[in-house]
């Protein structure tokens, strides 16, 4: 199993996927993010924050206009939302390296403008809208290790999510 087809049928439940997904994170974690404005990448990204053990009383927002966020829970988690991101040298201004290379998580919201700096050990997280709230989550991990860990996701989930067969 390297990928895993997911339908999730509102809000709460695709926010639960990413709770599940932050509880079953390692350090050096990448998770790239992929979907339209409004697919509910940030969405998922505050369900892996409170997986992770950051504190409800904490907001998770997107760093649309900073880049970065970070915050402490069981790992050290960095967000980063390079939607604004207008070219790659852009980058270089940046502290992304460490949040990509360190020892926390990494979440990406727009992994693509990272180009072929996006590291190819991670787990890609494909959102798609289906409507206005329901959502087909398409998880693809790379590496043999990681396709157990994604076995491991797969039985954690929340009956209620509905696993699509590819």
């Amino acid at each position: 199993m390297s990928s895993l087809r997911l339908h999730t049928s509102h809000e709460d439940q695709t926010y639960g996927v990413g709770v599940t997904i932050g509880a079953l994170t390692e350090a050096g974690d990448i998770l790239a993010l992929w979907g339209e404005l409004g697919a509910g990448k940030t969405l998922l990204a505050r369900g892996i924050a409170r997986g992770l053990g950051v504190p409800s009383h904490i907001p998770i927002t997107s760093p649309t206009f900073t880049f970065i966020n970070e915050y402490d829970g069981r790992l050290h988690l960095y967000h980063l939302d390079l939607y604004r991101l207008s070219n790659p040298e852009e980058l270089e201004t940046l502290p992304w390296k460490e949040a990509v290379c360190g020892e926390g998580v990494a979440v990406i919201e727009w992994p693509d403008r990272l180009g072929e700096e996006l590291p190819d050990e991670r787990w890609d997280v494909q959102m798609i809208v289906t409507d206005d709230e329901s959502r087909t989550i398409v998880i693809e991990v790379h590496g043999e290790r990681e396709e157990e860990r994604l076995r491991a996701l797969a039985g954690e989930l929340d009956e209620s999510i509905k696993i699509l067969d590819e």
